[in-house]
C-alpha cells in the first residue's frame, strides 16, 4: 500500500522527535540537578500524550 503525503509528513514529525530526544540526551551531561529535574517533569507530561496517541492508533 502506498503511503499518502500526510502519512509521510507525520512520519517525518516522528523522526524529528527522535532526533530531538537524542539531542536532549547528549545535553544531559552539562545540566545541573535542578535543570534535569525540570526537564524530567516536562518529559513525563509528554509521555502521557505519547501513550494516549499509541492507544488511539491501536498499538
Amino acid at each position: 500500500m502506498a503511503a499518502t503525503g500526510e502519512l509521510i509528513r507525520l512520519i517525518n514529525y516522528v523522526d524529528d522527535i527522535t532526533t530531538t530526544l537524542r539531542r536532549i540526551q547528549a545535553s544531559l551531561y552539562g545540566m545541573d540537578a535542578e535543570e534535569r529535574k525540570r526537564l524530567a517533569e516536562s518529559l513525563r507530561a509528554a509521555d502521557g500524550k505519547v501513550h494516549e496517541l499509541l492507544e488511539a492508533l491501536g498499538r
